[in-house]
């Protein structure tokens, strides 16, 4: 996403790390004493000298912005696009739309709301109680696509891209939970070609790259996991994928 010019966060995987006063499973623990209310409790019983290494940790550095949420709303959903409105000086159809025909190329099927995030990039000029001047919305989490179930080739090539071609409908209803919050949806010529030509610029050697760095060519999972693939049939694969939007007739007006 960030290739291509969409917001995404900055990740990047380290080797080894090294954390102090660390559990074994550190987000499970946390999420678990989170639900009981008992973060602080864990800083008193840990031992701060007593260390964990954990190999291949990813570092998240989030997208710069003020998030725009609520106690009871985080995030936006994908059926609440269809309020984005140039006229007021949101994005044009055509980014729109390509933003939905990319997490249909991802399938992107767990899209509850808090995996899309809505951020301000206005500095200063948003006071409180008052209107952000620049909201912006993009996609927080994917890492359940690629698969649909993350990280599985076979699975990836067999999610549609077109629901229909003729009138270029996208949906994700073949996809866990029918889509989620993503409903069938007609994509406009201009949000294809859109997409269909930043995906394009991307060069086999950089899809190594990412791929490569992402270690997309290790298994994934302890139990029952995915095997690995080489890197050469992801970007086989992403390119197969990218033609299925380049080719064919153009979207009906």
């Amino acid at each position: 996403m960030h290739a291509i010019g969409f917001g995404a966060d900055e990740m990047m995987l380290v080797e080894k790390l090294r954390c102090y006063g660390c559990p074994i499973e550190p987000f499970m623990t946390m999420k678990t004493l989170g639900i009981a209310g008992a973060q602080k409790l864990y800083g008193k019983v840990m031992d701060p000298k007593s260390f964990k290494d954990f190999d291949w940790a990813a570092i998240e550095h989030k997208h710069w912005g003020r998030p725009i949420e609520t106690q009871e709303v985080e995030g936006w959903a994908f059926f609440e696009l269809d309020l984005i409105d140039p006229k007021k000086g949101g994005s044009p159809k055509a980014h729109v739309d390509a933003l939905r025909l990319l997490a249909v190329f991802l399938a992107h099927w767990d899209n509850k709301s808090e995996n899309q995030r809505l951020v301000c990039l206005s500095e200063n000029d948003w006071p409180e109680g008052g209107k952000c001047a620049r909201p912006f919305a993009m996609l927080q989490d994917v890492g359940s696509a690629w698969g649909p179930r993350k990280v599985d080739i076979k699975e990836w090539a067999k999610a549609p891209i077109w629901s229909d071609r003729a009138s270029c409908t996208i949906s994700m209803d073949a996809l866990p939970y029918h889509g989620a919050t993503f409903k069938p949806v007609k994509i406009s010529e201009a949000g294809r070609k859109h997409l269909g030509g930043l995906l394009t610029q991307l060069s086999d050697q950089q899809l190594d790259g990412m791929f490569r760095h992402a270690r997309f060519d290790h298994a994934t999972g302890l139990i029952g996991g995915v095997k690995a693939t080489p890197i050469e049939e992801w970007v086989t694969q992403f390119k197969a994928r990218v033609a299925k939007i380049n080719e064919g007739p153009p979207c009906p007006q």
